[in-house]
C-alpha cells in the first residue's frame, strides 16, 4: 500500500492488485464512502486523479498490520517457527508468480 500513501491512480492501483481498472474503481468508491481514501488531483498528470489514504485509512492500515502480526505469532506458536516460515515463503512465491490474480478472481474481485 505504499503507492496509496503517496497517491496513485486507480489504474496503477488495479495493476498493483492484479485486478481490472473497473474492479479497482469500484473498490476505491467503496473505500471513499467509508472515509478510508480520498481522490485528489494528480501532481504528475492533470488528467489523472490520485487516490490517497485519509487519516482514518492510515489508522485502519496500522491496526490491520498489528492484528496480522498477532495472528502470525499465534499461528507460529501452533505450527512452529520453521513451518510458519515455510508458509510465508510459499505465499511469497505464489505472489511473485502472478498467482494472486487467480486468488482475486476466486474472491469475486
Amino acid at each position: 500500500m505504499q503507492m496509496i500513501r503517496q497517491g496513485g491512480s486507480i489504474s496503477d492501483l488495479g495493476r498493483r492488485l492484479g485486478v481490472s481498472k473497473q474492479a479497482a474503481h469500484k473498490t476505491v468508491g467503496g473505500l471513499e464512502q467509508l472515509g478510508y481514501v480520498r481522490r485528489t488531483p494528480s501532481a504528475r498528470d492533470q488528467r489523472q486523479v490520485d487516490v490517497v489514504l485519509t487519516e482514518r485509512g492510515m489508522e485502519a492500515l496500522m491496526l490491520s498490520g498489528e492484528i496480522l502480526n498477532e495472528l502470525r505469532e499465534e499461528w507460529a506458536e501452533t505450527v512452529g517457527g520453521p513451518e510458519m516460515t515455510l508458509v510465508e515463503d510459499t505465499l511469497a512465491r505464489v505472489a511473485r508468480s502472478g498467482g494472486t490474480e487467480r486468488v482475486m478472481g476466486w474472491l469475486g474481485s
